[in-house]
């Protein structure tokens, strides 16, 4: 039986039908799925949990609290919900990439 883990990212222009990949190693499956906001996240987390029984959940760093919190009282407890944080320098670089690529361009 395959360990199952779904890694959620936020991207303004995401579609979660088409930016989405799944890898299978045969003991180790990863969904990875691209949103556009809070509720495609929490559609997508319960559909990986009930059609795939998924058991970990990795969301990327623009994930609040309150979200992290959300999704896993929406799975009942069943799944393990994280954040991929890093340290302190790693973060600011992190920051300034997403401010230069999100919120520095105007549509």
């Amino acid at each position: 039986m395959a360990f199952k883990a779904l890694f959620l990212s936020y991207a303004p222009d995401a579609d979660p039908e088409k930016h989405r990949s799944f890898i299978d190693t045969g003991k180790y499956q990863l969904w990875s799925v691209v949103v556009k906001n809070r509720e495609e996240a929490l559609k997508i987390a319960r559909e990986l949990y009930e059609k795939a029984s998924i058991e970990v959940i990795t969301l990327c760093p623009g994930f609040t609290h309150r979200e992290v919190a959300e999704i896993f009282e929406a799975l009942e407890g069943k799944v393990s919900v994280s954040v991929a944080r890093g340290d302190g320098p790693s973060n600011q670089i992190a920051q300034a990439a997403l401010q230069r690529e999100y919120f520095g361009k105007q549509s």
